[in-house]
């Protein structure tokens, strides 16, 4: 048995200090680490208990018009909370699309976020995998990829990342709130928080050793009806094949405000901002969509199981942008 130290913190300052030595990782739900930690893909010495600290709580409204949500809300009262209910309705159906009611209840948002891919090869430490043990190759490149990336993949890494919550958060062009061990606190634009794989695939963010997210900062959302459509194997509990969270707004016959995102075929929440302007000012048609679409996913590959995703995700989005 391998021997791993448990502490709670008090406050994000102890927590960041607690959390900055090798091997030592901030718990808070434990939806995905202590699975992960049972089959030794995560080896952590040092469990650092992050649910008693008030200052990580709480959804509020700030004096600049942003909503704060704290990195220990829960996914089951974020989406029911009455605000984001009211002016995010693509984040609360987003989370709602997502795992099952005990797990939200236990999730938090700070960790939804950070949550591993579940690429099988991941998960299956025989298999080659170069995100958990980097140099050893990519067991999904040939092997079983039928949830594994069309775009955003490198010849290291194809693996998805799995969180609904994160597509509805880069759509709404959320800001990730990290403290450092040091104190320092920096604000993270969601879009630039994920890292594609490229040839170092076991850096998925831009989160370091010792740091705590905080919160999450959302901007006030965009004109338009907010849209979450999930495709998935089964009706619940089930990881997206293809996912898209949209914000559409039409005027006069043409769109006016446009903004799509994916989840389920890349390495992170993906949103292409050219296939999106293309659209705008542009009549609503079948061949506007489309060639939004095309734009959206072209590049797209397919590696054997998972080439269904390219024609699914382009009918996915077609069907949300037909409004």
């Amino acid at each position: 048995m391998r021997p791993v130290s448990y502490e709670r913190a008090r406050t994000v300052g102890q927590a960041a200090r607690m959390s900055a030595s090798a091997g030592a990782m901030p718990i808070a739900g434990g939806t995905n680490l202590l699975d992960l930690s049972k089959l030794e893909v995560e080896t952590p010495s040092r469990l650092v208990d992050i649910r008693q600290i008030d200052a990580l709580r709480g959804v509020r409204e700030t004096t600049e018009g942003e909503v704060r949500i704290g990195a220990l809300v829960s996914n089951a009262e974020l989406a029911a909370h009455p605000v984001i209910r009211a002016r995010y309705p693509l984040l609360s159906r987003a989370i709602l699309a997502g795992a099952s009611g005990q797990i939200r209840n236990m999730a938090s948002t700070g960790g939804n976020l950070l949550q591993r891919t579940r690429c099988v090869q991941f998960y299956d430490t025989s298999s080659a995998c170069n995100k958990r043990q980097p140099g050893s190759g990519c067991g999904a490149l040939h092997g079983a990829n039928r949830m594994n990336a069309i775009v955003g993949g490198s010849e290291h890494c194809i693996a998805v990342h799995p969180s609904d919550m994160a597509v509805a958060m880069r759509v709404l062009d959320a800001v990730v709130e990290i403290q450092g061990a040091d104190g320092a606190v920096r604000h993270v634009p969601i879009g630039a928080f994920y890292r594609l794989p490229g040839d170092t695939p076991q850096n998925e963010t831009v989160v370091r050793q010792g740091d705590i997210i905080t919160a999450v900062l959302l901007p006030p959302a965009p004109p338009g009806q907010q849209f979450y459509r999930k495709v998935r194997d089964r009706a619940s509990y089930a990881f997206a094949l293809v996912s898209v969270g949209a914000v559409v707004a039409v005027e006069d016959g043409r769109f006016s405000t446009v903004r799509f995102g994916f989840g389920g075929i890349a390495p992170k929440p993906w949103r292409v901002e050219a296939a999106e302007a293309s659209l705008k000012g542009r009549a609503v048609s079948r061949e506007a969509v489309r060639d939004a679409c095309d734009m959206a996913l072209s590049g797209a590959i397919g590696r054997g199981d998972n080439d269904f995703k390219i024609p699914l995700a382009h009918h996915t989005l077609a069907a949300v942008l037909a409004v």
